[in-house]
């Protein structure tokens, strides 16, 4: 077996917000190799985001503490990584959807930087279906995402969708 204890990996994503799934591969993540950092896109040319890139990473910090770094950024995703001399990238799949785009940026990643891997965490079964946008779904119309996020977002998407 592989020792990964020497090994920086970044968990990249725009954390729109950041979910109790996230927060999983996250920790799963830390236990796997000696050091992870959680960048955090400030700006997807996929999506516009609901919360500001300060407030996201303020939900990341909270909800993570002080073991593991949380950093924004808005460069290719393996210059980041170089930025922290990270050798993998750790992606979270739920279902085959999720597979097919992350494959493509896996290969494009792959062209850009060999060095850096790319290592995908299935989702746990209990975060399967949960996903940034089902939660501000929800949220939009009244439900409870209580145990869905951590606690500081779920009041900031409550006091949001007044």
């Amino acid at each position: 077996m592989t020792d990964f204890s020497n090994t920086i990996a970044v968990c990249p994503g725009t954390y729109d917000p950041v979910t109790e799934g996230h927060l999983d591969i996250i920790r799963r993540s830390a236990r796997l190799f000696g050091k992870v950092v959680v960048g955090v896109v400030k700006a997807s040319p996929r999506k516009e985001t609901l919360f500001s890139t300060e407030d996201r990473v303020e939900f990341l910090r909270q909800s993570l503490g002080e073991e593991i770094p949380v950093d924004a950024f808005d460069t290719l995703l393996v210059d980041f990584a170089r930025k922290w001399h990270a050798r993998a990238l750790v992606k979270g799949l739920r279902a085959i959807s999720d597979f097919e785009y992350e494959f493509q940026m896996a290969q494009l990643n792959r062209k850009l930087a060999p060095d850096i891997e790319t290592v995908y965490l299935m989702a746990s079964p209990e975060y399967s279906f949960l996903s940034s946008s089902g939660v501000k779904e929800i949220a939009k119309y009244g439900g409870n995402v209580d145990d869905l996020v951590p606690a500081v977002v779920a009041g900031r998407l409550a006091a949001f969708f007044q």
